[in-house]
């Protein structure tokens, strides 16, 4: 049919509404996002796809943050842990979200004051919560600054959650190195923490510490796993610094952690057969550069990158037969599942995928990881894409997709997809004399 007149009128500006409408940037004025379904993909650049993931995760971190402290959430169902779970807030998911602070200033999705403002806010809560040692618990409630118990014993200092914690305020004290008082303050937050009080007067550090448990918890924190930071920053600290045995004869167990294993073809210096859930290779080195990094121990670029290999091979071999592994959809770390949170690996492996798994391992495998994003947003976008980013995590054998978020999960995708892009948040943490102080002394080259 032929339109004619004002008829022809109203059809030219319906067009020019809707091409307005879907020319949605995500620019800092933000937009309901574009939900892709099977089917109905919205096709994007490997770098505007990038972009668009990282800022859509980044709004856990900004628009999602606890009314009070500013901090992350530690998840984003509400009615999680008897209905507190809008109120309980992560230091180690906080940690990495702060991480993604430069790079949001960087990118335009919010401005350098905006980042201050809500740096002043966080800096206020830290300020106020109690710590034990100078450390600082796994949780706190938002509405009072209180701590909430992790579990059992566990009430007072959590040393690899303030590890987490300190990783991104030092970020954000090298980058906003122009802004006197959030550097003093986050440096009286740093220099507090006594590190080699959690030795307990021995050659190794302890997880927890409580005052009204103590160390019952009993807990070493021993490689390999993803704690490489805590022993990082214990040797890099200028008031509480470890001694070099505490990392060797602790950490590294006397050269125990080393368990040169070998799986597809790939090379595993450290760690667990198939070198365990992904998060290993990711919650330490969103700071910590591997690229060049080394020790007598391994070289963490080569563990890093077989780590990653080994799952995207192992997913592609598919064991279980797993419906929907595959080349394209690869990567098994701790999340949530259908039968509730797990730490998954190939060693531990439900049929679950989680997003974070694939997309934190970008500097590595960063052809495989392409090929993982694309097939979570074009193909399963539509169920698993959300006002956060991707889902925690996703099982076509099940039929399931996970109905939240976990900060700890979201926190790593931003800023490792900028370090594979950029090396922004790498390079703001090495810069630190401190810490590039504390890596000579523990004898890495980096």
């Amino acid at each position: 049919m032929r339109l004619t007149g004002k008829w022809n009128f109203l059809y030219f500006i319906g067009i020019i509404l809707l091409l307005w409408s879907c020319s949605n940037d995500d620019g800092p004025g933000y937009q309901e996002p574009y939900i892709p379904g099977p089917g109905n993909s919205e096709k994007l650049s490997d770098a505007a796809l990038l972009e668009k993931v990282q800022q859509q995760t980044f709004k856990y971190f900004w628009e999602f943050a606890g009314t009070n402290s500013g901090l992350a959430k530690e998840r984003s169902q509400a009615d999680a842990y008897g209905g507190e779970g809008k109120n309980i807030v992560t230091m180690g998911g906080s940690g990495f979200g702060l991480a993604a602070f430069p790079v949001a200033v960087e990118r335009g999705w919010i401005s350098k004051a905006q980042a201050v403002q809500r740096l002043e806010k966080i800096l206020n809560f830290l300020e106020t919560v109690p710590t034990y040692h100078g450390a600082f618990s796994h949780w706190y409630l938002d509405n009072t600054a209180k701590t909430r118990p992790f579990g059992n014993m566990d009430d007072g200092g959590d040393l690899v959650e303030t590890a987490f914690l300190m990783q991104g305020l030092l970020i954000n004290r090298q980058y906003f190195s122009d802004e006197a008082s959030i550097v003093n303050r986050i440096t009286k937050l740093w220099e507090a923490v006594e590190w080699d009080w959690y030795t307990r007067g021995e050659n190794v550090l302890y997880w927890h510490w409580s005052p009204n448990f103590g160390f019952q918890k009993n807990l070493k924190i021993q490689g390999w796993n993803e704690s490489l930071i805590v022993y990082v920053l214990a040797a890099s600290s200028p008031t509480h610094s470890i001694e070099p045995e505490v990392y060797h004869q602790g950490w590294a167990s006397g050269g125990g952690m080393v368990t040169n294993r070998s799986h597809y073809g790939h090379s595993l210096p450290l760690g667990p057969g198939f070198g365990g859930p992904l998060f290993f290779s990711h919650y330490s080195f969103i700071g910590l550069n591997p690229t060049n990094l080394s020790d007598r121990y391994a070289n963490y670029w080569q563990q890093n990158k077989a780590h990653s290999l080994i799952h995207y091979n192992y997913s592609i071999d598919n064991p279980k037969n797993y419906k929907g592994y595959s080349e394209n959809s690869w990567g098994l770390t701790a999340s949530d599942s259908y039968q509730g949170y797990e730490a998954h690996s190939p060693t531990n492996d439900k049929g679950v995928i989680t997003p974070t798994a694939a997309l934190s391992s970008f500097p590595y495998t960063p052809v495989e990881s392409m090929k993982a994003l694309r097939y979570f947003y074009e193909q399963q976008g539509g169920k698993l894409w959300g006002p956060y980013g991707f889902y925690d995590a996703f099982s076509e054998e099940h039929n399931w997709v996970a109905n939240g978020y976990l900060a700890i999960d979201q926190g790593p995708i931003i800023s490792m997809i900028e370090n594979y892009r950029t090396g922004l948040v790498w390079n703001l943490f090495m810069a630190d004399e401190e810490v590039q102080a504390g890596l000579t002394r523990l004898d890495f080259n980096y």
